[in-house]
């Protein structure tokens, strides 16, 4: 079996959630020789990718993206053990910051697009869920990332993403970041009313978000 025909078959395996056939397809990759970066940025990533933009249009739902990033990390078990060895290392596209803002214990939108992220060569730090405008400030202060997502997925909490752009605001560094909004009820009518830089509807259309940002 060729390079490329073990990647396709490793994409194809991610998009099933086939975790032992990821397994296995990634070992086999490693045993013809092929690079454990190529396998991870060639195959599994290109399998998560391939799955979030059919998740984002509608074609596959959650559960298939929760398949498909399980059967992902189980061939990212085998890979990462080579980078270490390699001393290999994927740069870095930017540091992101998220969680899900105070009074709302909502997790798995929010972890989701984390793990995309991540999955894109973002550096994610999750905060969780039910997270203060104060926690917020001080991990911005600690890591310094160049984005902030905030998740709210009640109408009753998305009110706390206002809360926490004008925090920022307040404490002078809102030129250095960019905050992006995301949650059930949340729109980009309300993004721009309170002074966010973006609105992801989905996970896909978030790193989308994210990207531009990062590079404008």
């Amino acid at each position: 079996m060729s390079s490329s025909d073990i990647l396709t078959r490793i994409i194809e395996a991610v998009e099933d959630g086939d975790n032992g056939g990821c397994r296995t397809l990634t070992e086999e990759a490693l045993k013809t020789g092929l690079d454990p970066l190529e396998v991870v940025d060639d195959g599994l990533s290109a399998g998560i990718q391939l799955v979030g933009e059919k998740f984002g249009k509608g074609e596959l739902f959650l559960p298939d993206l929760m398949m498909a990033v399980e059967a992902m990390n189980e061939g990212m078990k085998i890979v990462e053990p080579e980078l270490e060895k390699k001393k290999v290392q994927r740069q870095s596209l930017g540091t992101v910051l998220i969680g899900t803002v105070h009074g709302d214990i909502h997790d798995i939108g929010k972890s989701i697009v984390a793990t995309m992220l991540e999955i894109n060569g973002y550096k994610v730090h999750d905060l969780g869920v039910n997270v203060s405008a104060g926690e917020f400030i001080e991990k911005v202060k600690e890591i310094k990332p160049q984005v902030l997502g905030l998740s709210a997925l009640l109408s009753t909490t998305m009110r706390e993403q206002r809360v926490i752009i004008e925090s920022v605001q307040k404490e002078g560094f809102r030129e250095d970041i960019k905050i992006i909004v995301g949650g059930a009820p949340v729109s980009a009518q309300w993004a721009e009313e309170i002074g966010a830089d973006g609105f992801g509807a989905n996970a896909e259309l978030a790193v989308q978000l994210v990207n531009k940002l990062i590079n404008s």
